[in-house]
């Protein structure tokens, strides 16, 4: 069955993610009670669950606490190549930080590579894990120098790189960088398998259980939103977004949406490997076991920061995704679309450690800029290695209390421009609408009712759904993604469904519902 991925939702069987279509896994209570433990972990993605467990497995209690399901969130739509070769990183992050640093980062990185095919078979977890070449390639001839450059810089941090100027894609290229022995795998198949073996080994989870508040203390103490308190010696926020902010990360992270199409092709076409170009909008290239015969494509592209699109423009970012695809794979069948979301730093390397300055028992892990699968498993690695009083090579890089002002200065700028437009008064094309009259069904606009803004979305029988357009985080206006049907923040992209419920953060409250008619909102 095929659909076009930018004219709707596609056949409800394949619509979304292909690793949330894996089995959910038993079902984790809510917190029900105040509770006292060793190691609380709030955010139960590929950062919190390899933290949790990294921290069991060292013999120490501890909590974990999702507000939603686990692995279910980013991590639940992630295309999960596990590669030390983080598109072009490596030539700049020498650049900015030092020879050494670029050195840390490709170890610490494919220490995190290894480390889970070491764990997956150790637990004996089938996650369909696959050791496969990564490749950073270009179509443009005027770009092979930078590729050559970025091979030589990888070469030189340790990675087993190379430049090459032939690769097994079904269309040509003008040169590439080569790292062998990467990975890729089924992310739901590994973190739900880490999940029973976290405990085993004495962990508890408790799933939709949001956590609104952090005290820290010796020990800390964090509050639910259903009332109930947990008082541990350390706490680690791997929310995906901090939503516990005291370092003001917010002014250094951007946030960036990106789109998935997805379908199989014949195994004679599968290319063998994992690529990516930063060109188009970015373009990612692999594929996953699918059955006798055949491979799922899936492929990755069109980056657009949460909130900035006007009416129609996300679909037509899928409908060139998917035209891309079908170009360079004219037999895929399109059978599946998702979207997924990360943040980036404005030095290219992921903030993992203290939570601020003053920090000595909350830590936090972000800013993976498209690479979290690597990056989460170094973050469980770093942060469980913190928690029990070691400090690896590596900390100092990774640690969000760093700041280059000189070299930072201008991306934080821009960044803060941005939030600052969008802060006083966004004023998109199609954002707004005069009344709800004008809103067609599976729209949503912005509309004043009685002095003040409301999100309204008309569903598909026609009734309207209305939540207030201010963002519970720092009060931005939330725009309408009519693909994805949804409210999204363009300051720090959280995301609301319809009815206001948090979707992902840094909000942790909902959009305040209200009740509306046709004629009160004219």
């Amino acid at each position: 069955m095929t659909y076009d991925p930018g004219s709707g939702p596609g056949p409800a069987s394949g619509a979304g993610s292909l690793w949330m279509e894996y089995a959910p896994g038993p079902a984790r209570p809510p917190l029900d009670g105040s509770i006292e433990t060793e190691v609380a972990v709030i955010g139960g993605g590929i950062a919190g669950l390899c933290t949790a467990w990294e921290v069991a497995r060292a013999g120490h209690p501890v909590v974990l606490l999702e507000a939603d399901r686990i692995a279910s969130g980013v991590t639940g739509h992630t295309t999960a190549k596990l590669s030390a070769l983080h598109g072009m990183a490596y030539a700049e992050i020498a650049s900015v930080h030092g020879a050494r640093a670029a050195r840390l980062y490709a170890h610490s990185q494919q220490i995190a590579v290894d480390h889970v095919a070491e764990v997956s078979e150790e637990l004996g977890i089938d996650c369909d894990l696959e050791r496969l070449p990564a490749y950073t390639y270009t179509e443009d001839p005027a770009m092979a120098d930078k590729l050559r450059e970025e091979a030589e810089a990888a070469r030189a941090a340790g990675l087993d790189a190379s430049y090459e100027t032939e690769v097994p894609l079904p269309f040509p290229v003008a040169g590439a960088v080569k790292v062998e022995n990467q990975a890729q795998f089924h992310p739901r198949k590994f973190l739900l398998g880490l999940a029973a073996d976290l405990e085993v080994l004495g962990g508890r989870i408790f799933e939709r259980t949001r956590v609104t508040r952090l005290q820290e203390g010796t020990p800390c103490e964090l509050t639910t939103s259903g009332g109930h308190t947990v008082r541990a010696r350390e706490v680690v926020v791997a929310t995906h977004y901090p939503v516990f902010d005291r370092a003001l990360l917010f002014t250094r992270l951007e946030p960036k949406r990106e789109l998935v199409v997805a379908g199989p092709i014949p195994a004679g076409q599968d290319p063998g490997g994992m690529y990516l170009t930063p060109e188009g909008g970015t373009r990612s290239v692999r594929t996953a076991p699918y059955g006798e015969g055949r491979r799922m494509l899936i492929v990755t592209g069109e980056k657009f920061t949460p909130g900035t699109e006007g009416e129609g423009e996300v679909g037509e970012r899928f409908r060139k995704l998917a035209s891309w695809a079908r170009e360079r794979f004219p037999e895929v069948e399109l059978t599946h679309r998702w979207a997924t979301q990360d943040n980036f730093t404005t030095d290219r390397v992921p903030y993992v450690g203290r939570l601020h300055a003053g920090s000595r028992h909350a830590y936090v892990a972000t800013g993976f800029a498209g690479w979290g699968m690597s990056n989460g498993v170094m973050a469980g690695d770093l942060l469980a290695s913190r928690i029990r009083g070691r400090e690896p090579a590596w900390t100092s890089l990774y640690d969000p209390v760093r700041l280059h002002p000189v070299r930072e200065a201008p991306a934080m700028l821009r960044l803060q421009a941005q939030v600052g437009k969008h802060f006083i008064g966004d004023r998109l094309p199609g954002a707004h609408a005069d009344s709800t009259a004008d809103i067609e069904p599976g729209a949503g606009a912005v509309v004043r009712v009685g002095g003040r803004r409301l999100a309204v979305h008309r569903d598909a029988a026609g009734a309207l759904h209305a939540v207030s357009a201010r963002c519970t985080h720092l009060g931005c206006i939330v725009h309408f993604n009519d693909e994805e049907c949804a409210w999204e923040c363009p300051c720090h992209g959280s995301r609301f469904d319809v009815d206001g419920k948090v979707v992902q953060g840094p909000a942790m409250k909902p959009l305040e519902q209200f009740d509306v008619d046709e004629e009160e909102a004219r």
